[in-house]
């Protein structure tokens, strides 16, 4: 999106016409819709506009609920946006903190923005693109006074922002609207560097990619991994007031409107490789990240499958919020041919296929294995030492 087709939108009858068009799920929704619109006298660079906006709208549902129905967006900021729910659990740090408002210096598309102005807080948002921040102030307008938006580099908006804290999600991509690349940290808007900077004379909350390289942060921050819904999303690194006593590392587990979290002074050590037993357990991915594979193992009297892959197993039923947990069947051929036709002796028509350790693509391997049958299983691939192990296993339902 550029400038003019957002001038486009900024409209009443731009807005009017978007709001009116029904939900465009497929390809041939967009095809009739456009054909209709056409039709109907709207020129092109209006109806191009509308129609990407409605598609994108249906696509923000998943992170902004109904909350989608009535923002704009860029397909980069949708893609960087902060999730609502997710949004509401930053916001509820700094309120809990004491904070009584912040500034928001990334604000993007405004996602944090909306959750922190929702608790209360007053904010500044502030965006370093003119039409990002443009759209970040469409989509914060229902909060009238209690937030700013303000198009402006970081840097230079901190220095008059006067809040009590601050929130960056710094641009760790290459500018743009649609496609973009990663960049290195020294290259980031603002740059790391800059980030960490601030974070040490100032409370501070940094919304971060969950594979940064660890040996990036500060020592006196907490760093929080967070996934949602199965998925390791982000790492937010919590400096001064902001980080909790006695924390440094967390792994934050959201699934729907529940909540689990472990926390720790410092990276666990693991747990010993054990012999395969009863259960395998898969941790999650911010457990993971954090390294806190070992608090979890020794929570479900489990050990290591192998000492250089993330899978557990015990023998005691146990399970947990930060694990997925499947009870071994058998343990079956790992060659392919064989594999299948185990498989369809078991009468297995139905696979989830588990790998880590070893170089295996699950749907080419899918199609390999010619299943047949009414059954259903999940099979583990992973390595045991140099020996190529294949598991047939059931999961466990999760832990509430």
């Amino acid at each position: 999106m550029d400038l003019a087709e957002l001038a486009v939108l900024l409209t009443p009858d731009g807005l009017r016409l978007l709001d009116e068009l029904p939900p465009l799920e497929s390809s041939d929704d967009v095809a009739r819709t456009v054909s209709r619109l056409r039709s109907a006298g709207h020129s092109p660079e209006s109806v191009s506009a509308v129609v990407t906006q409605a598609r994108l709208r249906e696509r923000a549902r998943t992170k902004f609920g109904a909350f989608a129905d009535r923002m704009l967006f860029t397909r980069a900021g949708l893609e960087q946006a902060t999730r609502l729910s997710i949004a509401g659990r930053h916001a509820a740090r700094f309120r809990g903190a004491g904070m009584t408002s912040v500034a928001d210096l990334g604000c993007g598309i405004g996602g944090d923005a909306m959750g922190f102005a929702a608790l209360g807080l007053k904010v500044v948002a502030v965006d370093a693109d003119d039409v990002t921040a443009a759209i970040a102030a469409y989509n914060l307008a229902p909060f009238g006074e209690d937030v700013t938006v303000r198009h402006a580099r970081a840097e230079d908006a901190v220095a008059d922002a006067e809040v009590d804290a601050y929130w960056l999600d710094p641009a760790r991509r290459t500018a743009g609207h649609g496609e973009t690349k990663r960049a290195r940290p020294e290259d980031w808007s603002p740059s790391l560097d800059w980030v960490f900077d601030l974070a040490a004379q100032h409370p501070v909350g940094v919304k971060l990619g969950p594979a940064l390289d660890r040996a990036l942060l500060p020592d006196d921050v907490e760093a929080q991994w967070v996934s949602a819904e199965g998925s390791t999303i982000e790492l937010v690194v919590w400096s001064r007031q902001l980080a909790r006593p006695g924390v440094r590392r967390a792994a934050l587990v959201v699934r729907g409107e529940s909540a689990w979290e472990m926390t720790a002074e410092q990276d666990a050590a693991d747990e010993p490789a054990r012999a395969l037993g009863a259960f395998v357990h898969e941790p999650d991915g911010a457990v993971i990240r954090a390294k806190l594979i070992g608090d979890v193992a020794r929570s479900l009297e489990a050990g290591m499958l192998d000492e250089h892959i993330a899978y557990l197993t015990s023998d005691a039923p146990l399970t947990s919020p930060f694990v997925a947990s499947f009870r071994v069947r058998e343990e079956l051929p790992a060659d392919t041919k064989k594999l299948g036709k185990t498989l369809r002796e078991r009468g297995i028509g139905t696979l989830e296929i588990k790998k880590r350790g070893v170089d295996v693509d699950p749907a080419v391997l899918r199609k390999s294995l010619a299943l047949r049958g009414e059954g259903s299983a999940t099979l583990i691939l992973t390595r045991i030492g140099q020996k190529r192990v294949a598991l047939l296993a059931d999961r466990v339902a999760a832990a509430a």
